[in-house]
């Protein structure tokens, strides 16, 4: 008698566990379509902002075919890194148009220093506390440069870029990656260049 209560009892306990599992299993499955669900609103919300933007351009200025040429370039670069940037859930998601207007003051690239983020810090999950600085930018020995936003970062490295590399003739991932960063063995140069392309 007391056997089979025991038996009975264990019996019960695993069905127990199995719906306990499969709750689980549930809910994780739910989790991960809701953040599917959100991250596609979320990219929805971003090319119908950029459609009413445009739209409302058009109103302003016109159909000039140069102009528009102009504008749904520069849109499509700034929702290009956005999506890319929400993909890594990173904090420079609203930074977007900051590295398009840099990358075309100091004409390099816009792609090259989100590509850069990605390869040093992860876009911004590794770096200095309170440094700001994604890029590892003045960051050797026990040196940490600073900056006081991304913003000031962008602008900052971005200048950088131009002045001591673009201008000097370094101008391709290879080519930056020797000053840059010259222990790599190349692996800096090919995961910069992997997420250029992913950007693209």
């Amino acid at each position: 008698m007391k056997c089979k209560i025991v038996n009975r009892f264990f019996l019960l306990l695993f069905f127990y566990l199995i719906l306990l599992t499969i709750q689980f299993c549930i809910g994780r499955i739910l989790e991960v379509r809701d953040k599917k669900l959100t991250f596609y609103e979320n990219v929805i919300s971003d090319i119908t902002s950029i459609s009413e933007a445009f739209s409302n351009d058009i109103g302003k200025h016109g159909v000039s075919t140069s102009f528009l040429q102009e504008f749904q370039t520069k849109d499509i670069r700034v929702a290009n890194l956005k999506y890319f940037f929400r993909k890594y859930n990173s904090v420079l998601y609203d930074k977007a148009d900051v590295f398009v207007k840099n990358a075309d003051t100091y004409n390099f690239d816009y792609r090259l220093l989100p590509a850069i983020a990605m390869q040093e810090s992860g876009l911004c999950k590794h770096i200095p506390e309170n440094s700001y600085n994604c890029w590892g930018w003045g960051i050797y020995g026990g040196k940490v440069t600073r900056f006081s936003s991304y913003e000031e970062a962008i602008e900052t490295i971005s200048k950088g870029i131009k002045i001591h590399y673009i201008d000097k003739g370094l101008t391709t991932s290879e080519e930056i990656m020797k000053k840059y960063t010259p222990p790599s063995d190349g692996s800096w140069a090919y995961g910069v260049n992997t997420f250029l392309n992913i950007i693209e």
